[in-house]
């Protein structure tokens, strides 16, 4: 089972909180939170009162002032204790952070905070993706004659290069001819790329404990319809977006329908393994589960898009298009984030 850190500023110290919430006291080490300040804040919740004795509690706010530090409690959670603390921290929600001694922890802000800071990751993360993956065009590391695997590699090591980023939250795909065809899912065998081949990248890099999720087409030769190809794949994603965008009370499987059709309209069928993309957030992951369709952009999803997790955060999704020629010789695929940037 994944254990958590969760570092605590407050009441969830108190052994009589601990005990009404967890069933047990909790045994902790002493760390620090720099750059943050502590506010009070007044609580509502009866129950929350109830355990901790006083409707006023504190809560820590970024300062950015690397003098400011909140001294406090580093507790180490399994799934269902971090559940229990959330239901505890009814008026805050929680997001990672370095701790002084370097250890990464979850920590309870404000949700004005928290949404800022998550939009703020995310975007970062998705900027040092598109820079890596610049760098592999300018590189020119997807080239005839070297196998999917090696490319992979070189992107991996290029990553680290670049961004000390070791980390990958899914596999990393590289895909040539007939295997951009194929799903995320499968496994082909490692393929030789050829002088006429397309081929493209699916990347899932870690920056900063947030997950980026980006994938690009590149034709290495002068094939028209391969060339048409890559070039339809971001109009379809940009007009998907729009589609969004339009709709405020989307569902997943709605925007799924709409993908499919754009892709007709241009001339290709939608590829993949029955979905169009997924929810993002921190890494690990606690929402994106194969048995929880809401968590996709896919048939049978009708829950509005924009909602919250259970952790009561906003949703922010990935919009994956994978497009493949009718006759079935070839597909092309392009992701990133649907909601932000």
């Amino acid at each position: 089972m994944p254990e958590h850190l969760l570092f605590s500023y407050g009441t969830l110290q108190a052994p009589q909180v601990q005990k009404a919430r967890f069933g047990r006291e909790l045994a902790g080490h002493r760390d620090a939170l720099p750059g943050f300040r502590l506010e009070t804040v007044t609580i509502t919740d009866a129950s929350v009162i109830a355990d901790s004795g006083s409707d006023q509690h504190p809560m820590a706010v970024p300062s950015g002032a690397s003098e400011d530090v909140i001294e406090g409690v580093v507790f180490t959670f399994t799934p269902d204790d971090l559940a229990a603390a959330d239901a505890y921290e009814v008026d805050y929600l929680r997001i990672q952070v370095a701790l002084r001694s370097g250890a990464k922890a979850w920590v309870y802000v404000d949700t004005a905070t928290a949404e800022d800071f998550r939009v703020r990751r995310l975007l970062d993360a998705q900027a040092n993706a598109i820079a890596l993956f610049d760098e592999v065009v300018e590189r020119k590391l997807i080239v005839a004659g070297e196998s999917e695997r090696a490319i992979s590699d070189r992107i991996r090591d290029l990553a680290d290069e670049m961004f000390g980023t070791t980390r990958h939250w899914h596999k990393r795909i590289i895909r040539s001819g007939p295997n951009t065809l194929l799903p995320y899912n499968d496994n082909p065998p490692d393929r030789v790329l050829q002088d006429d081949d397309i081929a493209f990248a699916d990347f899932g890099p870690i920056f900063a404990d947030f997950e980026a999720d980006l994938g690009r087409t590149h034709v290495l030769g002068d094939d028209p319809v391969k060339h048409r190809l890559a070039a339809d794949l971001p109009t379809v994603f940009d007009a998907g977006r729009r589609f969004f965008a339009e709709h405020p009370d989307i569902t997943g499987a709605q925007l799924h329908a709409e993908i499919q059709r754009l892709a007709r309209a241009a001339g290709w069928e939608l590829g993949g393994t029955g979905f169009a993309g997924h929810l993002i957030g921190e890494f690990p992951h606690e929402i994106m589960d194969a048995e929880r369709i809401q968590s996709y952009i896919a048939p049978g999803n009708t829950t509005p898009m924009r909602g919250k997790d259970r952790a009561g955060r906003i949703c922010h999704w990935i919009l994956e298009i994978h497009l493949v020629e009718p006759e079935g010789r070839f597909g092309g695929f392009y992701e990133q984030l649907l909601d932000l940037g």
